[in-house]
Formats: C-alpha cells, sequence, structure tokens
C-alpha cells in the first residue's frame, strides 16, 4: 500500500491551508452575518443509482451545461458565499465536475462534494485534487446492496482504500439508521472502518415519508448514540439537537436558510433546503444581499421539526443573536420525504 497521500510533506502542508481557511471562514461568519455560509448546488439532477429512500435524483435529467455552472458559482461569489458543496442527484456524471471545483476555488470558497462514490477510480481522484477539492462525503447504507440501497460497504471498500491512499481531499462516510435498513449494526461497521482508513464518520437519521420526527427504535437508537459519542463531534452536538431528533422531540432554534444557507436545484432556483423546493423559489442571478439580510430575519414553521443537519449546524453560528421578526410557512414539494440528520465522528 501507498503512503496516504495526507501524510506526505505535501499532504500536510494542504491540510494546513485548507484549516486556516476554515477558520478564516467562521471568524467572518461570525463577525458578518449579510453572507451565506454554505450553498449546496446541483449539476446534475441525474443519478446512476434508485435508492427507495432517496427524493432527489431522477433518471432523465441532462447535466446543466458548464457555461451555466460557472455563472451560478460567480453569482454565489457575488453573495459572499464561503463554502459551496455540490450534490444532486450524482455530481461524478457531471462531465466538467473538475472545473465546476476549479470555478469553486476561484471564488475563494471551501470546496465539496456528495457523491455515491461508485464513479471513483484512482485518476478520477487524482484529478479531483488537482482541481482543488477540499471535501468529499461518500454515503454507504449497509454492508451487503438491497432493495432499499446499493450503497454498500461491500461495493464500496476497495473505493474507500483508494481515497485513504490517493486523496488529497478530506472524506467522511455517511450511514443511516431507520426507514428501513435491516441491521442498525451495518452502520458501526462503515463507521469503524471509516476511521480505521483516516476519515471521519457520520450517523443519520431516516424519518418516515411525511418528513416528521418519530423516536427510533432501541436498537437503532443504540447504534446512533453509540456513534454520537465517538471521539469528536461537531459543535451542533452541544445544544442537543440530534438527540432531541432520535427521541421524536421537536427542537426550538433559528433556522437561516435563504440566508446564511442556500440550496440551488438544477434550474438555478434558490430554495430553503432540499426538502423545501419552491420556498422561496427566486433565480440566484436574482438573489441579493438584501434576501440574504431578509431570511436571516425570518423564521420558519417547519423548523421544529426539521432534520436538515447541515442547515441546522449553519444556523447555529447565529444561535445568540438577531431573534427572527417574520414567519413563513414552507411546504415545497419534498416536505413530504424521508431526510437525513447527521452527527460527526472522527478527527
Amino acid at each position: 500500500m501507498a503512503i496516504p497521500r495526507k501524510k506526505t510533506v505535501r499532504g500536510r502542508w494542504i491540510w494546513a491551508r485548507r484549516k486556516a481557511r476554515e477558520y478564516a471562514m467562521v471568524v467572518r461568519a461570525l463577525a458578518h452575518t449579510s453572507h451565506p455560509v454554505l450553498a449546496q448546488i446541483v449539476p446534475a439532477r441525474f443519478c446512476n443509482l434508485s435508492c427507495a429512500y432517496c427524493n432527489e435524483y431522477d433518471k432523465v435529467s441532462e447535466p446543466v451545461p458548464l457555461d451555466e455552472m460557472v455563472r451560478r458559482i460567480d453569482h454565489l461569489g457575488r453573495l459572499g458565499t464561503a463554502m459551496i458543496g455540490i450534490s444532486g442527484g450524482e455530481p461524478l456524471t457531471h462531465p466538467d465536475l473538475d472545473e465546476i471545483i476549479r470555478r469553486i476555488r476561484r471564488t475563494g470558497a471551501i470546496a465539496g462534494v456528495i457523491t455515491n462514490g461508485y464513479l471513483l477510480n484512482v485518476d478520477r481522484i487524482e484529478r479531483l485534487n488537482k482541481a482543488g477539492l477540499d471535501h468529499m462525503q461518500i454515503s454507504i447504507d449497509n454492508l451487503e446492496p438491497d432493495e432499499v440501497s446499493k450503497k454498500s460497504l461491500k461495493v464500496l471498500d476497495k473505493k474507500l482504500v483508494m481515497l485513504s491512499e490517493y486523496a488529497e481531499f478530506l472524506v467522511n462516510i455517511n450511514s443511516v439508521v431507520g426507514g428501513g435498513f435491516r441491521d442498525p449494526n451495518d452502520a458501526l461497521v462503515i463507521g469503524r472502518r471509516a476511521l480505521a482508513l483516516g476519515f471521519t464518520s457520520t450517523i443519520g437519521i431516516i424519518h418516515d415519508g411525511s418528513g416528521q420526527l418519530k423516536p427510533l427504535k432501541e436498537d437503532e437508537a443504540r447504534v446512533f448514540f453509540e456513534m454520537s459519542n465517538w471521539r469528536k463531534v461537531n459543535y451542533s452536538k452541544f445544544d442537543h439537537f440530534q438527540e432531541a431528533i432520535a427521541k421524536g422531540q421537536p427542537n426550538d432554534w433559528r433556522c437561516r436558510a435563504g440566508s446564511r444557507y442556500l440550496y440551488i436545484c438544477e434550474d438555478g432556483l434558490v430554495h430553503y433546503c432540499s426538502q423545501q423546493r419552491g420556498y422561496p423559489g427566486v433565480p440566484l442571478a436574482e438573489y441579493t444581499t438584501a434576501d440574504v439580510k431578509r431570511e436571516f430575519l425570518t423564521a420558519k414553521s417547519c423548523a421544529p421539526s426539521c432534520t436538515i443537519g447541515c442547515v441546522h449546524k449553519i444556523s447555529h453560528i447565529d444561535h445568540w443573536r438577531a431573534p427572527q421578526t417574520k414567519t413563513v410557512s414552507p411546504g415545497g414539494q419534498g416536505a413530504e420525504a424521508p431526510v437525513l440528520v447527521n452527527i460527526q465522528t472522527g478527527d
């Protein structure tokens, strides 16, 4: 086995620079509230897999043309977006993904991608390194593929080994409990494998088809809380957000979606999140700092039962300030679909 890239002199230098950029991002976010901290952008709704619990893909869409993706990324840069995550669909199906990542980095933003990992090989990993990718998340749902999900450790383990040897970006492995997965203990095996390879690991909860909070079964809760206590966890655990979700309890928090967090669909529209598409539904080209400031002060009625961990973590930066003075009641097309919340473990 080759020496992992992150342990070489070059790898350590890349890691140190990335950490410095991340600390600068946090300092800027604490100092100013008029810019998005994280935007997720969809370059391809098409996915090469068909997982039963997912409502964020189709089998017919063409990828968004590169020139249009460049325009959208530049608009996010205009808004001062600190992090841009590429989601889907399956981002690796986009023929110009490397150029999209390069454009993100040119805006000064931290670049991430969420993928099922099926299309990874050594050449693709090297290309992602050269493009400047900072973070990758791979979803692995079970040990053996089944009718609920094909994203299994059996299929993807060789991809993970390649990543551990060649990737200069950070890798997180996400697994889930609930929602029809046969054995919640699969998540423990997946998480331990991720940590053994030097990655971080997250544990997600899938809820029922209405998107409402639902307590985990006893064995699912045991796995969830065991993984949530592994090593280091992210700061959003401090207010027990995930623990409440696991118990089916509502949360009292200030959602900053549409402001600190943006979801940009394949049509170039700004939405609160992947599960509330249609709100506010404004073209990114027309979205302004005034919109960001308005949504910062707008309470969302769906917040108490929300399970979108990335929105909560970003919103938590501002949990201590600016009481929200307006209210909106989202109910977009994704509101009745299963959703996830993540807890991170590992360094």
